[in-house]
This record gives structure tokens, C-alpha cells and sequence, in this order.
């Protein structure tokens, strides 16, 4: 990997290979190594230590990555007291229906199965670690994220006709009882537990290769760590904050922070050797800050706004990948054009360069951000008209929604719109086809007066006449910068679905390497849901921490020199 093009990135090494664990002086040692210590490493050290393991838990920061920064939600159904109390019978045969849709095969029926089987007793096993939930929905309907004091919602498109099949939907976005965007609550609570229980943490540590013997087993990792207390320590960890509160709003800049920070790790960080007996976990998250695995891999994307934590540079994904791991998916980015809220806007038709529709702007935001980016060249643009511009605006403006979705509408409907009296002045004005536009507009107001099928099966709710002039076109293209199109990444290392131990190019477990979260493949690697990705971090980091802490213990051949 070049410096030059990934100087804020993690530098991973060959793993190390020796004879057998006793040929090494170890400066640490315990059961079980996590590598990540956000919501998937936290909760693989919490079940592992359940398991009776000596657990340590090793971070290049302080913790947190891309689960504190998200917005604390967890999908979960199948009966879960918020839903009970809601008044919704959800089940888990309606939950693992609507899932098999979304996911697309991406795990097997029987994991998803147990995915969703499990999914009640997970959050309850959240709420025990003592992250708060609650049942109160907002009002409206969809929206990409609810208002504060609201903890219950329909985070997908279980409401959209052509998704949610047979069974009745159900909410089952449960967002973390707090103020603000909760996903910083939620992780403050799982690492009181892990500390409360006994996991032991070693922060601003980057672990930089993995060790095996002669026969491809993982004994342990080469982290790199600043000096506890030392000034450097405490201007990594400020610039890191700086630049994770920072990134919406300044990304250039923040990426010369991280520049600073991997400095800093280069000059002042010293390697200590940890030897994990039972084995280690990788849970470092995805890859969207690499640019070169997202140029390699997804170059597609390379112009979306990132959505993650400095951490999400595939360290995790490259470590296994030097023990002969396999990857899978890489390609896989989740693109998330949200156009609900306001609530009305989905009334509106969405159509690429050409003024032809090409979607149900009903759809979760994921759902349509992947056509947009991937057939559309990231251009695409919004269609209103008079009335439904001024409902839009009047919704931005009173309707209570959180600054980060009014700002945005409000500035793509008067500062990047474009206006024609006519279809053919707005065709004009945009560059498209008057002749298609026209055919988009005429079918869809068709099926909006009842008088066809709305040929991307958009629901009748949803649609709504758009014939009063003048017309706008708001730009939501991946490149305007009022209107950022977010992506993360979904494909990861592949894992033994029974207990997350890693698969290396035979099918074959890597002794020792298990991954959990988005660093592995699992129930979200095909399409993000709100909320899939928090799950799967708990179903996953669940699964490896029990199956690492049960693992055979690895004796070594010479142990005369452990440190006291």
C-alpha cells in the first residue's frame, strides 16, 4: 500500500511467522486479543469475558470508531417489548421475510434465520448491558431518522409495497434513548460494561501485523502504542476528536488532522507484542477511508461523502488478508440519498440526465442511492412542482425535523434548483430530454390520478399530481455539495457463519482469527438498513466472542519468561 496515497491509514505488515509462540518475549498476554474496540468489539469482549476469558480489548484510538458517530440504531424484531408495547405483533418468520428480500443470500437462510430468532433477546441482552430503549413512534410515517423523544420507527422499506410481502410490517428501527444522534449513548454504555466486567483496554494502540506459527495459526499481534500520558498521547487523541466531530463539515481539513495523527503514530508509538491463547478478533470496521482498497475495489465511489470514523481504513480487513484470509464483496458500497424528510418530497419523481425515472422515490435511501451511483453516473435529479415545492418548504421550515435534514432541503430547493414555467423550460434549463421528461411526467401523473399502475409500483399515498408550473429540478447528484451522498462500505473478510472464525482461500478456519462487525461478511453486506449494521454487531461480536473464549487454549512450548 502507498503512503502516499493512505498516509491516514493503518500500516499493516506481513504477519510475523515463527516456529512456535515460545520462540517470542510477549509484553502482554491473555485469552483473548479484540482488535477494535467499537460495538462489534465491544460486544465480543463482553461474551467473551461472559465465557470466563481473560479478555483484552486494543484500540488505535479511544474507542468508539463508527458506532459512536452513528446514530444508535439497532434493528431488531420478531417481539420486542418496544414493539409489544407499540401494539405491533411482529414475529420472527415476518422479520426473516422481509430481511431474505433485503439481504438478497448474502448469509445463508439458517444464519438469518438465527439472526432474527435472536434479534428480541439481543436487545434485550443491550438492555442489560444498560443501553435504554423505548417505544414512542414519530408521526408521519417514514423518515431517515426520528426526532428526539421518539425511539420507535420504520427504519427500512418495510412500508414500500414491492418490498414488504405478505406479512404486515413492522417498525423495527430502535433507535438508543438519548439526546441528539444516539449511537455515542449506546457506545458509552457498552464500554462501561466491558470495564465494569473486566475486559482490559489498551487504547492508542494500532495493531499493525498479526503472528503465526508454521502452520497458519494466529497466536497473537504486534500492536504499536503512544506512551500513556506523554504529550503526543494528548495530541492524538485531541486531533482524532477534532477530526471526527469535524468531518461533515470540513473533510479536507480533517484529513490533514489525520495526516498529523499518523505522524505522530510513525515517530512515538513503540511495538508490544501480545500473545492471545485462545485466539484474537477483528473488529475494525469497513474501508471507506482508504482510498486506495475504494479505488481498487469500488472506484465508483470515490467521490461520496465518507460516512464513518478514521478507523474505518480496512486495518482490520488487511490483517487477515495477511494470514491468508479471503475477502469477499469489496465491491459493495452503500449509498444513501435520503429524500424523506421532508415527508412529501417522495411525491415527487426522481429521473437521470435524460429526464426518465428510474426508481420508486418511496425507498429506503440506501435503495436509492445504489441505482443512482451505479447506473446513473451520480446524476439524478428531484422533479416538483409550485404546489409540492411550497409543501416541501413549509415541512423543512415547521415541521420539527433535525438540522441536518431542513438544512440541506432548503438549500437544494432554493439555492441548487433549476426552474422552467414549462417542461420544456425546465428540460431546457437541466439539460434533459423535453420529450422524456414529459413521458416521465405524464405516466407518473396518471398513475397519481388513479388512472394506471405506477410502473415502479409506487404507493398511492406516495404520489401525488405534479401539473401546477412552474416545475423545479433539485440536483441531489453525488457532486453537489449542498447535498452529500453518503457511502460506507459492506464487504469484509469471509467467516464460518456458525461462529465467525475466519475462512482462508480453501474454506478452511484460520486457527485462532475470528472477525465480527463490518469488517467481516454478514447480514448487512448486501444493502444497508438503518439499524442492520449496529445488529449485526452485536449477533456477530456475540458469535465470536463465545466461539474464541471456548476455543482450545494454545499451550506454549516455553513460557519461562512471561512478564509479571
Amino acid at each position: 500500500m502507498s503512503a502516499a496515497d493512505n498516509s491516514t491509514c493503518t500500516d499493516i505488515q506481513p504477519a510475523l511467522q515463527v516456529a512456535d509462540a515460545g520462540e517470542l518475549h510477549w509484553d502482554e498476554r491473555c485469552d483473548v486479543l479484540v482488535i477494535g474496540w467499537g460495538a462489534a468489539g465491544a460486544c465480543a469482549a463482553l461474551e467473551a469475558r461472559a465465557q470466563g476469558a481473560d479478555v483484552l480489548v486494543a484500540d488505535r484510538f479511544m474507542g468508539g470508531g463508527a458506532s459512536a458517530k452513528s446514530g444508535g440504531v439497532v434493528y431488531a424484531g420478531g417481539g420486542t417489548r418496544q414493539q409489544r408495547a407499540a401494539g405491533f405483533d411482529d414475529t420472527p418468520e415476518a422479520m426473516f421475510a422481509y430481511l431474505k428480500h433485503e439481504t438478497q443470500g448474502v448469509v445463508a437462510d439458517a444464519t438469518l434465520q438465527r439472526f432474527c430468532q435472536d434479534s428480541a433477546s439481543n436487545l434485550a441482552w443491550l438492555e442489560g448491558q444498560g443501553a435504554p430503549y423505548a417505544n414512542r413512534m414519530p408521526p408521519g410515517g417514514k423518515t431517515s431518522y426520528p426526532p428526539d423523544g421518539y425511539f420507535l420507527y420504520y427504519s427500512g422499506n418495510e412500508t414500500v409495497p414491492s418490498h414488504r410481502g405478505d406479512l404486515p410490517p413492522a417498525p423495527r428501527g430502535h433507535r438508543t434513548v438519548g439526546k441528539g444522534q444516539s449511537g455515542a449513548v449506546l457506545y458509552s454504555h457498552l464500554k462501561a460494561a466491558c470495564l465494569h466486567k473486566g475486559v482490559r483496554a489498551l487504547v492508542q494502540a494500532a495493531a499493525r501485523r498479526l503472528v503465526v506459527d508454521n502452520e497458519g495459526c494466529v497466536l497473537g499481534a504486534e500492536l504499536w502504542c503512544l506512551p500513556a500520558g506523554s504529550e503526543e498521547a494528548r495530541l492524538h487523541a485531541k486531533w482524532v476528536a477534532r477530526a471526527e466531530r469535524l468531518q461533515n463539515f470540513a473533510p479536507h481539513y480533517c484529513d490533514r488532522l489525520r495526516k498529523r495523527v499518523r505522524h505522530l503514530e510513525r515517530t512515538y508509538a513503540r511495538p508490544r507484542l501480545v500473545r492471545a491463547q485462545r485466539g484474537v478478533v477483528l473488529s475494525t470496521g469497513g474501508f471507506i477511508f482508504n482510498r486506495e482498497l475504494i479505488s481498487q475495489h469500488a472506484p465508483t465511489y470515490r467521490r461520496n461523502f465518507k460516512v464513518g470514523a478514521t478507523g474505518c481504513d480496512g486495518s482490520g480487513l488487511r490483517l487477515g488478508l495477511s494470514a491468508g484470509a479471503v475477502a469477499d464483496r469489496l465491491g459493495r458500497v452503500s449509498a444513501w440519498r435520503f429524500i424523506n424528510p421532508p415527508l412529501c418530497w417522495p411525491k415527487g419523481i426522481v429521473v437521470n440526465t435524460l429526464g426518465r425515472r428510474f426508481v420508486n422515490e418511496e425507498v429506503y435511501g440506501a435503495t436509492l442511492g445504489q441505482p443512482l451511483c451505479e447506473e446513473q453516473g451520480g446524476k439524478a435529479w428531484l422533479v416538483l412542482d409550485a404546489r409540492l415545492r411550497k409543501q416541501s418548504i413549509k415541512q423543512a421550515l415547521f415541521a420539527g425535523y433535525w438540522w441536518f435534514q431542513s438544512l440541506p432541503a432548503l438549500a437544494l430547493m432554493l439555492l441548487r434548483v433549476r426552474k422552467g414555467q414549462s417542461i420544456e423550460q425546465l428540460a431546457h434549463a437541466t439539460g434533459m430530454r423535453s420529450d422524456e421528461l414529459r413521458n416521465a411526467l405524464q405516466t407518473y401523473n396518471a398513475a397519481a390520478r388513479g388512472d394506471a399502475t405506477d410502473p415502479f409500483g409506487k404507493s398511492a399515498e406516495s404520489r401525488q399530481v405534479l401539473d401546477q408550473g412552474p416545475f423545479y429540478a433539485c440536483d441531489i447528484s453525488v457532486s453537489n455539495p449542498l447535498f452529500p451522498l453518503g457511502a460506507l462500505t459492506l464487504g469484509g473478510l469471509k467467516v464460518d457463519e456458525g461462529n465467525g472464525a475466519v475462512l482462508n482461500q480453501q474454506g478452511q478456519a484460520i486457527t485462532g482469527l475470528f472477525a465480527a462487525g463490518r469488517t467481516a461478511i454478514g447480514i448487512p453486506s448486501h444493502l444497508y438498513v438503518s439499524g442492520l449494521s449496529l445488529a449485526d454487531c452485536v449477533f456477530s461480536g456475540r458469535r465470536a466472542g463465545k466461539a474464541v473464549a471456548t476455543a482450545l487454549a494454545r499451550v506454549d512450548l516455553e513460557t519461562s519468561e512471561q512478564p509479571t
